[in-house]
């Protein structure tokens, strides 16, 4: 199992330290840099960055988010960063949700799954560097009736084949995934409920494009917070994550289109999730934190010591994770650098590197 890194969102006050960050992980030979974006810094110009000031590490971007770009774009940024970066970029897609595709991009949130399977048939062509024409239910390229004639991208990406992974949480999304994408991004993953709620989707997509889950990358994000081990410790801890976890549960989305809460009750916090969720949208974000259980928060951490955080390491990697990304949590640089390091000795104790 290897190991990457989540910068998150550019813009939130470590901007500095976040770039301190990417390259401790280059130097500790973390596999790959993740980078986000929802309506504030955009992935790419963090992953150019990133990339000139590392020599190793892959840039990954978690996500490029479909309604933001138009498919030919996205191949056109793709080609460009993995030249630049010496055939070092990952690329991440994503639907995104209905606030923001709606309220930001103005792209109506309809059909995601069949949105996004045309969408990587169109980036995968661009990036083959074929002469692109698509007729499809969301994009005809080149437009019928007028002046475009299909054309062919004149960037050479350093490589031929550049890996696609997609951002899925729900069944149907996720089967998706398995069937057309390199690799799956997923968020709030436990260990134990990994495989009913997802690794089984997975890998019935893969059985309906004939494929195993044979290099398939499976890449959950997990925050990261080392301390002690006492049962007040890890409490502190993870009250850490009480108003992350709250916003995505609680607030990500409509109260009818939520994924993520969603994902709460199929791990069994159908009550919990419900009240998180009640209590969010009142206005109650406190009591929204304060309504999210600890054994929730603590089965999607990496929250303790080194030996804790590498037994559930190990309980990642036998439940199928490939790449196992971390998002190291701190006060100051280098309780995040300290996270880092932890990382990496964790995974040597578990005996998976």
């Amino acid at each position: 199992m290897q190991l990457g890194i989540n910068l998150g969102y550019w813009g939130a006050g470590m901007d500095a330290d976040n770039l301190a960050v990417a390259k401790e992980a280059d130097k500790l030979g973390y596999a790959v840099c993740w980078a986000a974006e929802a309506y504030g810094s955009d992935a790419a110009t963090v992953l150019a960055w990133v990339a000139s000031r590392t020599e190793r590490i892959d840039i990954g971007s978690a996500i490029f988010q479909i309604p933001a770009r138009q498919p030919a774009m996205t191949a056109m940024t793709a080609a460009t960063l993995d030249s630049l970066s010496g055939g070092r970029f990952r690329l991440g897609l994503g639907v995104s949700g209905p606030q923001v595709s709606e309220g930001w991009y103005g792209v109506k949130f309809d059909k995601p799954l069949a949105r996004t399977r045309e969408y990587v048939e169109i980036v995968r062509k661009a990036m083959t560097r074929e002469r692109l024409s698509h007729d499809g239910e969301h994009w005809t390229l080149p437009l019928p009736g007028g002046p475009g004639k299909p054309l062919k991208l004149t960037v050479h990406p350093q490589r031929e084949h550049i890996p696609l992974y997609i951002a899925a949480i729900g069944p149907k999304n996720l089967e998706q995934t398995g069937e057309i994408a390199d690799g799956a991004l997923l968020i709030f993953p436990a260990a134990e409920h990994l495989e009913e709620t997802a690794l089984r989707h997975l890998r019935a997509g893969r059985e309906k494009a004939g494929k195993t889950m044979e290099g398939f990358d499976v890449v959950p994000t997990l925050p990261l917070a080392l301390g002690e081990d006492g049962d007040d410790a890890i409490s502190a801890l993870a009250d850490m994550f009480r108003p992350y976890t709250a916003l995505y549960v609680g607030g990500m989305g409509s109260r009818k289109q939520n994924f993520y809460n969603q994902l709460a009750q199929r791990m069994g916090y159908e009550k919990e999730a419900a009240e998180i969720q009640d209590k969010y949208l009142s206005g109650d974000k406190n009591g929204a934190a304060a309504a999210v259980p600890r054994s929730l928060i603590d089965s999607t951490t990496l929250l303790g010591s080194v030996d804790r955080i590498a037994d559930r390491m190990r309980a990642y990697a036998q439940a199928g994770v490939t790449t196992l990304t971390l998002a190291p949590a701190g006060f100051t640089l280098e309780d995040r650098l300290a996270s880092l390091r932890a990382g990496t000795e964790a995974l040597e104790r578990a005996g998976l590197a």
